[in-house]
């Protein structure tokens, strides 16, 4: 079908780009010689997820480069350009989190994302955590033992922090610079892996609230200790010579490759990540161009260790970051215990990724063809209104089947909080109106949580913002089962059923279970971050003398809601106790 386009096709390097029958790129490769590599794809016996992308080949594009490192380069950047639906696995929307401390303007200790932060004078960064719980329960931690400032920005008067003891108040007040240097020196002693005087200094509280009878604080400490160690007891793998460096192998059977990354960092193993991936031609090429992605999220350590089948000199130039291999000592048996995990990975793995990506793939698919249309990119919408507070909604974004997490947003509500229609109008028409300003990418279709109601609001917001004949808009109805059972098309308001042993029935579930997860996740976080100061706001007669009163008795909205009547009568008027009390105990339930 190609032939005489083939033998076009220079024998020099380059980048390809193969295009189905609508004319949109399903797929970026590279290669050193571009006629004896597109050849392949024809003339070549292909097997799995090649053999699908060939099927759906229409005709193919490339460009000549000058060098190897180029077209390298331009593969990385187009496939960032157009996100092909056989690359998509390639990305990696995930940035490690890291803990970050800062002494100006105040003693600040934070969990950042590496790509929202960048190194500079007076900050300093641990990490990456692979695992976000154990970075966030960390920060937590030290700013519970040490009085960090937590609030934002510079109140005129000492905060609520203050009171509890859990802040200097560096906002109205001079704090003494040795306290600050002291503080400092133990906190980022522990950060960089010497937990001894951590460990000291919660034993010592622990005894303190055991022997002023305080055991649930003093069990909750005893907690915080133990996880420490458990913290510290996985980074005892160590290079001693305190280079931050990226250790990384790959295991490859039955057409999937999978990646195993270890993460150094000042001589200790912070944690690893594993990927495995379908290979579509080269498996080489794949592991290249997975780790150029990759690193355009995450931290570039000083050194990657790696294997020499890699091409480390075009690597280390396009990465920027010095790629090498090695052969004998500690950092070998590390490189091999990578291998061992890539291979595990895989084993314990191949079946089930497998069935999913065969899944995701034809349920997508079969979307497709229920609609009757080309769909690359799915926006989803939720609302959520829980206990009538912090109104909020969440869009999530599949590309090709998968996850975009890149691409997710989240909007605070400002119309009332019950209004479910003009919530998803707002959130739609902000959503809509700033692509068109900024010109970002517009989905093919709209999947709202709900029924007509959304899709109505939808509707008219597209209408008005002339996008309602190229965009469609469907909603998830759920069963009573709380499973997404039928579509309702936007255009004509008829209902689809969707067969409950099907792929798509269960695509849709995840998309309608994704988009709530994460929705009730930010609802649930803004709650959590004003949580005492907004619920004592909303009970008449507490003002601000009253409210600080109440933290410093009981310290926190869970302690509060423990209390009895006749407890927080103590503080605040009958009346105005049994308010406060029925309002907790109906807020912790939705908890």
């Amino acid at each position: 079908m190609f032939k005489e386009k083939l033998e076009l096709v220079p024998h020099l390097p380059g980048s390809y780009q193969m295009k189905d029958k609508d004319g949109v790129i399903i797929y970026v490769g590279k290669a050193k010689d571009l006629k004896n590599r597109l050849t392949s794809y024809f003339t070549g016996r292909v097997t799995g997820k090649t053999k699908k992308l060939v099927s759906e080949i229409a005709d193919f594009e490339y460009i000549v480069t000058s060098s190897e490192l180029e077209s390298f380069i331009l593969e990385i950047n187009l496939i960032k350009q157009y996100d092909p639906k056989y690359n998509i696995l390639l990305r990696d929307d995930k940035s490690y989190p890291y803990i970050q401390y800062k002494r100006e303007p105040y003693p600040t200790l934070k969990v950042v994302r590496y790509l929202h932060v960048k190194r500079s004078d007076g900050k300093h960064l641990f990490g990456p955590f692979v695992n976000a719980y154990a970075a966030r329960r960390i920060v937590n931690l030290l700013n519970r033992l040490y009085p960090l400032k937590k609030c934002e920005g510079k109140p005129k008067e000492v905060c609520l922090y203050y009171h509890i003891h859990e802040c200097l108040g560096y906002c109205v007040k001079t704090v003494e610079k040795e306290k600050i240097d002291k503080m400092e020196a133990e906190i980022l002693a522990f950060l960089n892996g010497n937990d001894e005087s951590l460990i000291k200094k919660l034993m010592e509280m622990i005894e303190l609230q055991a022997e002023e009878l305080n055991y649930e604080v003093a069990k909750e400490l005893k907690e915080e200790l133990d996880y420490i160690k458990v913290v510290m007891e996985k980074q005892k793998v160590e290079l001693h010579d305190f280079v931050n460096r990226d250790i990384i192998n790959y295991y490859f059977e039955n057409g999937f490759i999978s990646i195993e990354i270890f993460f150094i960092r000042r001589g200790k193993l912070l944690g690893q990540k594993n990927k495995i991936l379908p290979v579509t031609e080269n498996y080489i090429d794949d592991i290249e161009s997975f780790l150029a992605l990759f690193y355009t999220k995450n931290e570039i350590p000083r050194e990657i260790i790696t294997v020499p089948e890699l091409n480390l000199e075009m690597l280390s130039e396009a990465i920027g970051s010095k790629f090498m291999t090695v052969t004998r000592g500690n950092k070998k048996k590390l490189l091999d215990l990578a291998r061992t995990n890539a291979k595990i990975s895989l084993e314990n793995n191949f079946e089930s990724i497998q069935r999913e990506i065969e899944r995701t793939s034809g349920a997508h698919e079969e979307l497709e063809k229920l609609l009757g249309m080309k769909i690359r990119r799915i926006d989803s919408f939720d609302n959520s209104n829980l206990f009538g507070n912090f109104a909020v909604s969440g869009m999530v974004v599949y590309k090709n089947g998968v996850p975009s997490k890149n691409d997710y947003r989240k909007y605070k509500v400002s119309v009332d909080q019950n209004d479910d229609y003009h919530t998803m109008k707002e959130v739609t028409y902000r959503r809509y109106y700033r692509a068109l300003i900024e010109k970002g990418e517009l989905p093919d279709l709209i999947l709202a949580d709900g029924g007509i109601t959304q899709i109505h609001a939808i509707k008219e917001t597209l209408l008005e913002l002339g996008l309602d004949e190229k965009i469609k808009v469907c909603g998830m109805v759920k069963n009573d089962k709380h499973r997404t059972n039928e579509l309702i098309d936007g255009d004509t308001l008829k209902t689809i059923p969707i067969d409950r042993m099907s792929n798509l029935f269960h695509y849709l579930t995840r998309i309608q279970d994704e988009v709530h997860r994460f929705t009730i996740e930010y609802h649930r976080t803004l709650r959590s971050k004003g949580s005492i100061a907004s619920i004592l706001d909303h009970i008449e007669g507490i003002g601000n003398v009253r409210k600080k009163e109440l933290i410093k008795r009981f310290g926190s909205v869970k302690k509060m809601g423990e209390a009895s009547i006749e407890q927080l009568a103590e503080i605040v008027p009958m009346k105005v106790a049994e308010e406060l009390h029925q309002y907790l105990q109906d807020f912790l339930k939705k908890e």
